[in-house]
Formats: C-alpha cells, structure tokens, sequence
C-alpha cells in the first residue's frame, strides 16, 4: 500500500466511523448503505452486479438477462432509497423464479463496510457507467477478482474533475466497454489500460414491462384525445412545458398530458406546483379511478418509477426533458422506439451519442423552448392518436448488448 492508496483509506475509515456514530441523523440513503448486507453465497462463483440508481438499474435489464440465462448468481447492488425500493420491485422478475438473481444496498467503501462482502468474495464485478470506488477496487485487485465497468459513460467534465484517487481506481479496472467512442478516450485518458467500445446498452434494451391493470381506464376515457407525454423533467421544466401544453391546449381543447418528473424526490414539490396552478390532475402514486374520473381530467402527474418507458405508448407526441433548463438531457431511446414523434431540448450533451444517429434517421428533433408550441401544433395536425406499436432503432444502434456480453463474458467466474 502506497501514500495514495492509505490516504484514502485513512479518510473513508474516519467518515465511516463518524458516520456509525451517529446513524440515526443521517439521510436515509445513508443508512442504507451503512446497513449494507452482504449475499449468502459460494466463495468466487457469484458475479456482483452494481448500478448506482435507477436509471441504472433499468439499463441494467439486458446484462441481467444474460447473465441468468448463463446460469450465473448475481447480487445485484444500488446506492441509493429509490433505486432500492425499484430494485425490491422488480427483483422477482429479474430472478424468474431461479434463486440465482438477489439483491440489496452497496456499502460504504471503507473496510468496515466493505469486509462483509469478502468474507465469501465475488467472482466478478461489474458496474455500469461510472462507479469508480477507490476501497472496492483496491479489495478486488488485491483478491485478482476481474473488475469491469458496463456501458462506461465518462465526459470530459467528468475528467477534468477526476483527482488521484480517482485515477487509481481507473487504473485497477480490468475492462471498460464504454458506451461511445469519447468515452473510450477519456477512460484511456484517466488511466484505465484495457478498453473496448461496447455500445450503449439503452439501446438493446428489452421492451418495457406492461403497465397495471388501472391504466385501462385512463386508455377509455382519453381514447379520443391526442396525448403529449413528457418524460424525465428537471427542475424548472415543468412550468415551461406545462405552459406550452397549455398553449397548444387552448387551440386543441382535448389535448391531454402526462408528465413524468426525473427525481423521485422532486414529486411532492410538482404536484404543490399542480395545485397551486389549478391544474385538474391525479397522481399516478395514488389510487386509480374508473372511465368517467379521466374523461375530466386533463393531466396524469406520473410519479412512479419504471413505468414511463410503457407509459410513452399511450402518448401521441413526447417530449424528453432535462434538456431546456439543463445541458445533459435525458434517454430519447424509449419515446422513439414507442413509435412516437419525439423531440428533446438543446442541452443533450450526455447522449450525443444516441440523438445524433436518431435525428439522422429522421427520428428525433432538437426543438429550442421557443418552438416548442409550434412543434406540438404540427405534430398533432401530423401525428395519428396512437402508435402503431413499437418502431425498430437505426440498425448501426443495434448489437451493444451483445457486443458487451463477448467483452465481458470471459472475465466471468465458473458457473456454479
């Protein structure tokens, strides 16, 4: 162990012990995490699969698949309240009924944390994106255990932040199949040595579970009516979209809309906003009415997790939000692959990689906030009330998965 390696060791044992000692006050996530419990399983033949939240974790789908149908166990691991509550939900249905997928909190990366998890250590590690912990991956190269990094997603922001410790956890990977070419790069340039272009994962992802049965009744009463969906809002975005839908709505009476915030812990605070602008609206967290309550309302406030990737199907426009009070965007894969008419804002800097080779292919639209009323008018006049059904991505986005399960396959521990 180096000055580099104890000084970060040093550091997170101090928070940790600051953090047990006073448990009780601490933010929920937290103490998830603090109470991290590791899995019951067979010394080096379990794969830990870790994905920070839950966008994450719905990526996460396909290489969850692959892995059960492999016949491999995976505990699967996420650092935060709603990626553990989405991930309790959909566990039953990730395992199939094999008792080979289990899943719970990632810990805090100092010893104390992390020791449960290697008294019967994995065989692998996997994590999507950019979970780069210093005390994890240090545990892992010291026991020789592969540790790989899925769907690697780093910007040259992300770069520019990355200090020594962060370069050091880079350095002890043993793949990244990143996601796009420049993050390849800005991996190779934070010091990862083996690095492959694995493709987006978001882009083979399985098609999004069916929604309960409630939502028949919101598809009868609004059967007649043209629907704007909205997906992943940000702070500040749901007053400009909901005006433009007000808008576009004093021309077009019938035009209803569901409106779906990103942040679980935003949904109190847009529905106060809802009220307070007289919006007649119900919460998709709450209870669901038969027919005639929809026919009178206008808007569905989607706070619930997973479900907007199926919700896009009853839309006839979509708008993918984060991208007109924001710089990075959201995911246009799921409105898209829907069959809908989809435009996004100009901050989409996150998914370069996916919006240029939809807008090549005439799939998606960059609108400015100052042509968003406009665009809704034309696609409305364009657009027929429902899709047709799901609509196949550009044949180049195709393969990612695929193309990472190869990479990745032969750093898997034995099956069994």
């Amino acid at each position: 162990m180096d000055a580099l390696d104890l000084s970060y060791r040093v550091t997170v044992a101090l928070a940790g012990a600051a953090a047990r000692a006073c448990v009780r006050a601490l933010p929920e996530g937290w103490r998830l995490r603090l109470e991290a419990e590791a899995p019951e399983l067979p010394a080096g033949r379990w794969i830990w699969l870790h994905a920070v939240s839950v966008g994450e974790l719905l990526l996460a789908d396909g290489l969850l698949g692959r892995l059960r149908e492999a016949g491999h166990r995976v505990h699967l691991t996420t650092g935060t309240p709603a990626g553990l509550d989405l991930l309790n939900r959909r566990l039953p249905d990730w395992d199939g009924g094999t008792g080979r997928i289990s899943g719970g909190a990632f810990p805090l990366d100092d010893a104390t944390g992390l020791a449960p998890f290697f008294r019967r250590p994995p065989g692998a590690f996997l994590a999507l994106e950019t979970e780069l912990w210093p005390g994890l991956l240090e545990a892992l190269a010291s026991r020789g255990i592969p540790r790989m990094v899925v769907n690697g997603r780093l910007t040259e922001k992300s770069l520019g932040r990355g200090g020594p410790w962060l370069r050091r956890s880079a350095s002890r990977l043993s793949l990244v199949a990143a996601r796009d070419e420049q993050s390849a790069g800005a991996f190779r340039r934070l010091g990862a040595t083996t690095v492959a272009l694995g493709g987006n994962l978001k882009a083979d992802l399985p098609p999004p579970r069916p929604l309960h049965g409630g939502w028949a009744a919101l598809r009868s009463g609004w059967a007649g009516d043209p629907v704007l969906v909205v997906g992943n809002t940000v702070d500040g975005e749901e007053a400009l979209l909901v005006q433009a839908w007000q808008a576009v709505k004093a021309r077009v009476p019938a035009l209803r809309l569901i409106l779906a915030p990103r942040q679980p812990r935003r949904f109190d605070r847009v529905a106060r906003d809802f009220t307070e602008g007289g919006l007649a609206f119900r919460r998709a967290s709450d209870s669901w009415p038969e027919e005639v309550a929809w026919r009178v309302t206008d808007v569905l406030l989607l706070d619930t997790l997973g479900e907007l990737p199926a919700a896009y199907a009853e839309g006839t426009l979509a708008l993918v939000a984060g991208g007109w009070t924001s710089k990075g965007g959201h995911n246009p894969l799921e409105p898209v692959r829907a069959g809908l008419p989809t435009a996004l804002g100009p901050g989409h800097a996150n998914f370069e990689d996916l919006v240029e080779p939809l807008r090549a292919a005439g799939r998606l639209e960059v609108v400015a906030a100052g042509d968003l009323i406009a665009w809704v008018l034309t696609g409305l006049e364009k657009a027929p009330l429902r899709t047709a059904g799901p609509a196949p991505l550009p044949e180049s986005m195709a393969g990612a998965l695929d193309r990472t399960w190869a990479l990745v396959s032969p750093l898997l521990p034995p099956i069994g």
